[in-house]
């Protein structure tokens, strides 16, 4: 039986632990807090910190194989494990390439994909030099995670709310659309595309509010949607799987907006949704199995459940019955005892062949489910 080891605990791991108990697998969990929402499904649990190099290599040296569930983890440690036999999903020059946010829109660059337009800001005097790139983002090249370390700056006199660190500023889209693709590809290099995704973004959090899958979008736009996140994919030259995220402009052009080498929040609704779910189809990738399908068997919809503002502290969960009721409906509580103003508490997944039905549903379940404490 294979040993394979997740650096993280969070509810990503969780979830891909409950996609593990269907396969022959010893799974190994590290991170520093034993209460985290992964802690009690693995099969060994050690407390460490995915940052620190001793802590990530010597969990990693006695197993067949580590994988990520955060980006923020020690990528050096991961290099001298992969040096020594383990296998590593997605690869350390992968993962340094897309932690980076500089280093991630040099590669688009180089690969030629289409981005943005961007220019490297080190600190805030250069920032201030480059007032007439506005209207533009300004995203911190390390340690930005859910909507931190990104700042919208459009005009002159916002300006020194952007970073004095090494960041990209990158010319805002004009956004019709906001879309999610994930790949999966295996060892062999071959692929299989999730259907597309339309992401509804909570523009106060900027965080995804709902979205519906499959994507509503035309068949000319899906089309470049899937073949520039395949060049993606398979510009990194990495195993794993990715979740590609794409502006739609009004043109019906596309523009990658950032990749995460990982299983993804947009991936969600594939638990149920799909024939072979995100984490499913991981464990395929990683233990040497045959690519599950990725199709659809309905359509879907998720609302995150985020914590309520305002409330801090032990969770509750008011609304729970009346979602409960709700037809078609998932409910996946992370198991996280605290809850904060914005906290990712849980997701539900709507399915249903209308598409009104979806929408209809993501609003009610918005307006029903309250996260307090």
């Amino acid at each position: 039986m294979q040993k394979v080891g997740i650096l993280g605990g969070g509810q990503l791991g969780r979830m891909l632990l409950q996609s593990a108990a269907n396969y022959p697998v010893e799974t190994y969990v590290l991170e520093n807090d034993p209460a985290c929402p992964a802690a009690h499904l693995c099969h060994h649990f050690v407390k460490g910190d995915i940052q620190n190099f001793d802590d990530v290599y010597n969990f990693g040296k006695g197993l067949d194989a580590i994988t990520i569930e955060i980006e923020a983890v020690n990528e050096d440690a991961l290099e001298k494990l992969e040096k020594e036999g383990v296998k590593v999903y997605p690869k350390p020059s992968a993962l340094r390439t897309i932690k980076n946010k500089i280093l991630q829109k040099q590669f688009y660059k180089d690969q030629q994909i289409p981005t943005a337009p961007f220019v490297i800001t080190q600190n805030k005097g250069e920032l201030r030099q480059q007032t007439s790139f506005l209207p533009a983002v300004h995203k911190v090249g390390l340690g930005g995670y859910d909507g931190r370390g990104v700042q919208v700056i459009k005009t002159p006199d916002v300006i020194e709310k952007g970073f004095d660190a090494p960041s990209v500023l990158e010319k805002m889209v004009t956004i019709h659309k906001e879309i999610a693709q994930i790949v999966a590809i295996n060892a062999k290099g071959e692929t299989a595309l999730y259907p597309a995704v339309d992401m509804v973004m909570d523009q106060s959090l900027n965080l995804l509010d709902y979205q519906i899958s499959p994507a509503d979008i035309p068949d000319k736009t899906l089309w470049k949607v899937e073949a520039i996140a395949l060049a993606v994919v398979k510009g990194l030259k990495s195993p794993g799987l990715f979740a590609v995220e794409l502006f739609v402009d009004k043109q019906g052009d596309v523009f990658v907006n950032e990749t995460a080498p990982r299983v993804h929040n947009s991936g969600h609704h594939t638990i149920e949704a799909n024939y072979s779910s995100q984490f499913d189809m991981l464990w395929r990738i990683i233990l040497d199995y045959p690519l599950g399908n990725a199709d659809h068997i309905l359509p879907a919809a998720i609302v995150n459940v985020l914590g309520a503002d305002g409330f801090s502290g032990e969770v509750k969960y008011e609304g729970l019955n009346e979602v409960l009721q709700m037809d078609n409906v998932f409910v996946h509580i992370y198991g996280k005892k605290q809850t904060k103003p914005g906290r990712k508490m849980g997701h539900i997944t709507i399915v249903s062949k209308d598409k009104h039905d979806l929408a209809y549903k993501a609003h009610r379940i918005k307006n029903t489910l309250k996260v307090i404490s």
